[in-house]
């Protein structure tokens, strides 16, 4: 898999949710101002693991609110790879359901060809999202070191908004949602 360069354009792929989602207007928030009337745009990186879907479900419940866009990005090594491209859809049109039924939110996805954590960056550089909410995935600190992480890299290189790590949820533990 080649890496994104800092100044280099990146191959992508957007995703046609399904058209069974209606069509909702813009909600009239007449006592809301600026913001909160336009809504926000969400930057949510989602992989197949069941971190991401934490992540996801904690930002529908916990940082969401009507009149948000949310952009779900999944980073793929080939965009060119039909099979990686049917079943990343087919997770996305899954969220994109889940997001207006818990939410009523719009949802937009691409899926980007590259390192993961150059790709949700320039993805946050190109959207100037509220916020980009992430999973962890769960490895030690010593394998962090070695291996390095996404959410690590996204922290430390997206300038363009606040990172927002999702920790894992433990066995057992229901209360996070």
């Amino acid at each position: 898999m080649e890496t994104v360069m800092e100044d280099e354009e990146y191959n992508y792929r957007e995703v046609i949710l399904p058209s069974l989602l209606p069509v909702v207007p813009e909600p009239a928030l007449e006592r809301e101002t600026g913001e909160r009337r336009r809504g926000r745009d969400i930057l949510i990186a989602i992989d197949h693991g069941p971190k991401s879907k934490h992540a996801f479900d904690w930002a529908l419940i916990h940082f969401l609110r009507l009149a948000d866009t949310i952009h779900l990005v999944h980073a793929v090594s080939s965009v060119r790879n039909d099979v990686v491209y049917e079943t990343s859809q087919a997770l996305m049109e899954k969220l994109a359901v889940e997001a207006f039924e818990v939410a009523m939110v719009r949802t937009k996805a691409r899926i980007v060809e590259g390192d993961a954590g150059k790709v949700i960056c320039k993805e946050a550089e190109r959207l100037k999202p509220a916020a980009v909410v992430m999973g962890t995935r769960g490895r030690s600190l010593i394998q962090s070191v070695f291996h390095g992480s996404v959410s690590e890299y996204c922290f430390h290189n997206c300038k363009s908004a606040p990172v927002i790590i999702v920790p894992g949820k433990e066995a057992g533990d229901e209360s996070l949602i």
